[in-house]
C-alpha cells in the first residue's frame, strides 16, 4: 500500500493514526509516533495534529429570513449552530454575505429540588448542547 504526502506527518516523516472524532463533533488525524498521556496532561512523542474539516449537516428546517434549508455547523471550538445554507462569508471583503441567519445551539437549565452544599441555593440540571449533563 503506498502512502501520499497526506498520509504521513511532516514532522516526523512518521504514518498518520487513522481519523478519529472529538467528543464535540471535529475529525482528527494525529501523529502515529504521538501518544496523550492522562496522567501528566501532555503529548508525549511527536505532537502534530492535522484537524479536518467538517462539513455542516443539512437540517429538515427551513431558515425564518429567507425560506432556504437550515444546516447544522461546527465552529472551530466546538460550538454547535444553526445557520441559512443560502448565506457565506466573504474572506476578503470581511463580511457575511446572502442571508445573515444564525442560530446558536445552547445548553439547557432545569431546576432540580436539591441545595447546594456550600451556599445552600437551590441546585439546576445544565445539558450542554453535546448532551453533557452536569448539576450546577
Amino acid at each position: 500500500m503506498n502512502q501520499t504526502t497526506e498520509d504521513i506527518c511532516p514532522k516526523c516523516g512518521a504514518a498518520l493514526s487513522p481519523i478519529s472524532e472529538t467528543p464535540t463533533g471535529r475529525q482528527l488525524q494525529k501523529c502515529s509516533k504521538g501518544s496523550w498521556n492522562p496522567e501528566t496532561h501532555k503529548t508525549e512523542g511527536c505532537e502534530y495534529v492535522k484537524w479536518l474539516e467538517t462539513p455542516p449537516k443539512e437540517l429538515d428546517e427551513v431558515c425564518p429570513k429567507c425560506g432556504a434549508k437550515l444546516v447544522l455547523a461546527v465552529t472551530r471550538f466546538g460550538k454547535k449552530m444553526k445557520k441559512c445554507s443560502a448565506g457565506s462569508w466573504d474572506k476578503v471583503a470581511k463580511k457575511a454575505i446572502g442571508c445573515d441567519f444564525i442560530e446558536w445551539i445552547n445548553g439547557t437549565s432545569e431546576p432540580l429540588d436539591e441545595k447546594c452544599p456550600k451556599c445552600g441555593e437551590n441546585l439546576v440540571l445544565y445539558t450542554t448542547a453535546n448532551g453533557k449533563k452536569m448539576k450546577k
